[in-house]
């Protein structure tokens, strides 16, 4: 597995955090119901292809949608309920994500022009 940049694997922590968190509360189980499973899944898949790479900004201040709209409305949906948790569950977690909120977003880096790039 390729090396990420630590500001990734926080992101990461971040993420399952929140879905466990959310799984345990709204579907009673052990955090990891099939729904949760795929949507953790997805959202990895997601963090690892983000064009932004280590200079990501948090989702609600992203510029680009790189989730699906079905994808998109569950992960709001887990956001918005276990963001005010996370404070007294993951206190440092919790305070990252709150510092990376205050970073802005720039300009994902663009791919070199090639012969596999031609419209």
């Amino acid at each position: 597995m390729p090396t990420t940049h630590p500001r990734i694997e926080r992101e990461r922590k971040t993420v399952e955090a929140m879905i466990r968190l959310f799984c345990m509360a709204q579907h009673g189980g052990s955090g990891s119901c099939g729904d949760c499973a795929e949507l953790l899944a997805y959202a990895r898949k997601r963090l690892d292809q983000c064009p932004f790479g280590k200079d990501k900004p948090t989702c609600a201040k992203c510029p680009v949608h790189c989730y699906r709209p079905g994808m998109r409305d569950q992960i709001r949906d887990v956001m918005r309920w276990s963001g005010p948790r996370m404070i007294w569950r993951h206190p440092v977690l919790a305070a990252f994500h709150l510092l990376d909120g205050r970073r802005k977003a720039q300009a994902p880096a663009r791919r070199k022009a090639g012969p596999g790039n031609k419209p």
